[in-house]
């Protein structure tokens, strides 16, 4: 057998074998890993050791060994066995052992690995002397190096078994790693910590692999031992020497390796919970200032800081020591449970620690300055706590407000390395920004905390880089780096200039931080940084000018500079701030619009040029694999961007100071070739040509995105107009262009959304100009090809037409309603295949019942009863129904039941008081017994409807609405239903008493009575 399994496993792994036979050899190892007797074979295999088998032999036949003892498969019979052969194993392989035989590190690994399970299953009961056997194994004073490593490693490996308190474990595993750990606090923890103390004093001359691995082991087994384990002096000792160990070696080396394993062992230490007093007593017994100053002025972290020989693993090792000692610190001087004098203690030694925090913060390596951002992070919140319960801080924490913000600044800078924009930069870019974003929050800290240092060392910042642009000296110029730093902060300045809701106040600054935001930026228009060549500094300039284009609207005389520099941007050759500046320019100028009247033709003619839409087919590397790293340049996101140039026109071109002779030259200037353009490539695209299809989705959407420039007003919008009838009438044309293009193209899904992007957009420009054409534009958008989710996106649009045009769109409406609500139908009862389509019938069915609901309330519900629709009413009633019964969708059956409550108002005739003899007489023939037929069962039916759950609180809404269906045709219907509803009632079997109590409601006013239902309803389902 061990044969057998031996070369099934050398033909599994071997790359030579046949995938068949291969695939049959896998198949036996899985049956054999299932087997229950097969982890003894495997057993056998691994601890045969003449001849010994193959290392992947080995490793896979212990790997089966290991499973099942995880998966607990073995009696406790069959554990002692387990245990019994691999300690022989190990006895025979591990003690007086051939260095040239060792087992490599996988098996050590795994070896390890499996008696760290035998532990858990055995230990304290059926392996008392676990740690003593091994122990044993490494020889008089720890003499056996192998043994000596495999007992460490098993130390190493019950720790993160039992103790690792980032491996997640149930409540039952926790448990059982709690009283591991007591037992072994109990009886073994003593022993250990002897045992660390003889190998560090035996192999720190000798072997530093092992002390490094000693080390490691401490500092896991430091956080739930007892303190005074660690705290003695040989351990120390140790510590200190090999944590102070001055050399020229690398990272790489195992002096280094042993001198970081000291340094952790010293955070883990500090990291240990305990209270605020024992933790100040043992920072200052530990020594730690003493030992980071050393380390800090050691020549690997202080002469090779800027050299490429600087240590950064050892940087950032007593970085993460320097993060720990400064969180305790401040937690415990936050501590109410210290006394003076260890406040006082705590006080110095922050003062001590600082220095050593800004250091390792300032470092130009980003992974070691974030290693201390949680305690500085930490330190800034103290100081606003203190500031808010005591209204300022001590002088003392005061002191270094000023080199902490210093240092945050600084470290906003790129460094001298730094490449901005090049492609393979682009993640240590994007590294940087996300960086920037937390120093950032902490700078924002120190604004709460000193508002007027703040706004002081910012503004010096900012001024003194500004001024230096004047400098006769060109070396003393300042570097794109430094421009950029300043420009990024005055960037971030206005979050506080602008906290108080703007700039300014009646004309004046808003604050003291408005009024130098505003000194600012007349520094950096007249400075004419715009004119900078670095492609950053053109970013950060028209960034700035449009997040305070306030500045702007009441400096005048500085926008034709700015203007002309943002004319020079969007021309660029740099393809960044060519598109970037595109979107920009439209926000500049949608602020200033009304300032620019009078050079409307000017700004327009300026960027005549780039308004030409050709369209290009993407390319192979720009598909959805790799457009995250087209950077925005693909083709689509030019386009994009380029829509932003026909939104900026139609801003210029639309505002009043603009004479109307000249808007409607704009208008046409821009409209009548992409109308041209259309008809140009229609032919094409009608034969299926993909560049000519992108094409005329491209002129649709510059269409509609130049409406959207020109008019700002909706349908909907109870202010505002269209603009005036010479200029929409220009847009008509368009439209006509757009939908003879629309009717030509209409089963593309791309050029339908364009299509309904421009209608969209339409609307505002062209007002009641476009009700003619809306037949045409529904029959394009709702097309046989339309899927649910356009065409609930459709009516959501159409809504606002009809309620906008309420008063003269009844005749439209009624010729396009009944083919309008046909497609809708479809759509509703297409069949649902999966989540999406159910989203996208849950959205078409509340767009359409919100649709019939603005008919209803304007006025036009007459359109859905008239005779050119009567063929639809059936089915009409009939979709209203089923969604007013549907409790998986709440939010469709309330609005459904209030459509049906307002048609039984329209439609029902006047009044009838409750309880009366007097017979309906309803508006619309025969409505009466519509209702008692068709509507008056609907609240009981979704009341029976299987998932109905009256305690769901948005169900409680949808009865509450069914209640006031019935309340309403209670006033329609009269002793009809009255007589009617006591019978379904009694059928419910409600007693004389229910059946009193609920006409007494519902002879009440209505909101009583929804109120009422809901209760009744819920009562009645317990």
């Amino acid at each position: 057998m061990d044969a057998q399994i031996e070369s099934a496993i050398e033909l599994a792994f071997n790359p030579t074998t046949n995938q068949a036979l291969k695939a049959q050899a896998y198949q036996f190892l899985d049956t054999l890993r299932s087997d229950d007797n097969g982890w003894q074979v495997c057993l056998t295999l691994f601890t045969r050791t003449q001849p010994l088998p193959s290392e992947v032999s080995r490793l896979v036949s212990l790997e089966i060994v290991n499973n099942a003892v995880q998966m607990k498969r073995l009696s406790p019979y069959n554990l002692a066995i387990t245990k019994d052969s691999l300690m022989g194993f190990i006895r025979q392989r591990y003690v007086d052992p051939d260095p040239a035989r060792a087992d490599s590190p996988a098996i050590q690994n795994k070896l390890t690995q499996t008696l760290t399970y035998l532990f858990t299953a055995l230990y304290p009961d059926e392996w008392p002397s676990f740690f003593d056997d091994f122990k044993s194994l490494t020889g008089e004073g720890n003499s056996n190096p192998v043994a000596t490593m495999l007992y460490l490693r098993i130390i190493g490996s019950v720790h993160d078994e039992i103790a690792d308190v980032m491996i997640p474990r149930s409540s039952e595993e926790q448990k059982r790693s709690s009283q591991l750990k007591d037992f072994v606090r109990a009886r073994d923890v003593s022993k250990i910590a002897v045992t660390w103390q003889e190998i560090l004093s035996r192999w720190r001359q000798i072997d530093l692999t092992i002390v490094e691995l000693c080390l490691r082991t401490i500092a896991k087994w430091v956080s739930w031992v007892d303190i005074g384990v660690v705290i003695n002096q040989s351990i120390q000792t140790a510590l200190l020497d090999l944590a102070g160990q001055q050399g020229d070696f690398t990272s790489e080396t195992k002096e280094a390796q042993a001198r970081d394993a000291a340094i952790d062992t010293f955070t883990e230490t500090v990291g240990k919970k305990m209270g605020a007093s024992d933790k100040i007593e043992l920072i200052r017994y530990l020594n730690l200032s003493a030992i980071v100053g050393q380390l800090v002025a050691s020549r690997a972290l202080s002469e090779l800081r800027s050299t490429s020989n600087y240590d950064t693993d050892l940087a950032e090792t007593v970085a993460k020591l320097v993060n720990n000692v400064v969180f305790d610190l401040v937690k415990s001087i936050e501590s109410d449970q210290v006394n003076g004098q260890t406040m006082q203690q705590a006080n110095q030694l922050l003062q001590t620690f600082v220095p050593y925090l800004l250091r390792f913060f300032e470092d130009e390596y980003d992974e070691i300055c974030s290693a201390v951002i949680p305690s500085l992070t930490d330190l800034l919140t103290m100081f606003r706590r203190n500031v808010k319960a005591r209204g300022g801080l001590p002088s003392e924490h005061a002191d270094m407000l000023r080199p902490i913000l210093n240092a945050i600044i600084a470290k906003m800078k790129y460094d001298e390395t730094a490449a901005w924009g090049e492609e393979d930069e682009a993640t240590d870019e994007a590294e940087f920004q996300e960086l920037r974003k937390r120093l950032y929050v902490l700078q924002q800290t120190v604004a709460a905390v000193d508002e007027r240092l703040y706004v002081d060392v910012l503004t010096q910042v900012i001024g003194t880089t500004f001024s230096r642009l004047n400098a006769a000296d060109s070396t003393s110029k300042p570097n794109w780096r430094d421009l950029d730093l300043a420009l990024h902060e005055m960037y971030l300045f206005g979050e506080l200039a602008v906290k108080n809701g703007g700039l300014y106040q009646k004309s004046s600054p808003s604050s003291e931080a408005s009024h130098r935001l505003l000194d600012m930026m007349a520094t950096m228009v007249d400075a004419d940084l715009a004119s900078h060549p670095h492609p950053a500094i053109q970013l950060q300039f028209m960034e700035i000018c449009v997040r305070y284009v306030q500045f702007f609207e009441h400096n005048s005389a500085a926008v034709p500079k700015v203007l002309e520099t943002f004319v020079r941007f969007i021309h660029s050759d740099h393809p960044k701030i060519r598109l970037r500046s595109w979107y920009l320019f439209q926000r500049f100028v949608r602020h200033l619009r009304s300032q620019l009247g009078n050079v409307a033709s000017n700004v327009v003619g300026a960027v005549s040029d780039l308004l030409a839409v050709k369209a290009e087919l993407p390319k192979e590397s720009e598909d959805d694999e790799g457009s995250s790293d087209d950077n925005g340049q693909s083709a689509d996101a030019a386009f994009t961007s380029q829509l932003y140039l026909f939104e900026a026109v139609g801003c210029v071109a639309s505002t009043s100071a603009v004479p109307l002779q000249t808007r409607v030259a704009i208008a046409k200037s821009v409209l009548e070739p992409l109308a041209s353009d259309l008809q140009q490539h229609l032919p094409a695209a009608k034969g299926g040509n993909a560049r000519a299809i992108l094409q005329v989705h491209h002129v649709v959407m510059a269409i509609g995105t130049l409406a959207n420039g020109f008019s700002d007003w909706m349908p909907a919008a109870t202010s505002g107009s269209p603009p005036p009838t010479e200029v929409s009438m220009e847009f008509v044309g368009a439209s006509e262009a757009v939908l003879v293009a629309l009717e030509a193209l209409k089963e593309n899904a791309d050029i339908r959304t364009a299509a309904r992007h421009a209608f969209s957009r339409l609307l505002g420009v062209l007002g009641s100009h476009i009700l003619p054409q809306l037949p045409r534009w529904i029959d394009g958008l709702l097309s046989a090809a339309s899927f649910n989710d356009e065409m609930a996106m459709f009516l959501r649009t159409l809504a606002q037409v009809v309620y906008g045009f309420k008063s003269e769109i009844f005749s439209i409406l009624d010729t396009l309603l009944s083919p309008l609500l046909r497609r809708v139908f479809t759509g509703l009862s297409s069949p649902v295949t999966g989540t999406d389509d159910e989203i996208q019938l849950r959205e078409l069915r509340l767009q359409y019942l919100n649709f019939i609901l603005v008919i209803l309330n304007n006025d036009l519900g007459s359109t859905l009863i008239s005779p050119t629709n009567q063929g639809i009413f059936d089915s009409f009633i009939a979709t209203m129904s089923r969604s007013a019964t549907t409790p998986s969708d709440p939010q469709s059956a309330r609005l459904a039941f209030s459509a049906l409550t307002r048609m039984s108002t329209i439609w029902g005739g006047p009044d009838i008081a409750p309880f009366s003899d007097t017979a309906p007489a309803p508006d619309l023939p025969g409505f009466d017994t519509f209702i008692l037929s068709q509507l008056s069962p609907l609240p009981w039916r979704l009341i029976a409807s299987p998932g109905f759950n009256a305690s769901d609180a948005q169900m409680r809404s949808v009865v509450q609405e069914a209640g006031a269906l019935q309340w309403t045709i209670l006033r329609k219907a009269g002793a009809q239903y009255q007589r009617q509803l006591e019978g379904e009632l009694r059928n419910l079997g409600a007693s004389d008493e229910g059946v009193r109590s609920f006409f007494e409601s519902i002879s009440g006013d209505v909101v009583g009575f929804r109120k009422f239902f809901a209760t009744f309803v819920q009562q009645a389902k317990r």
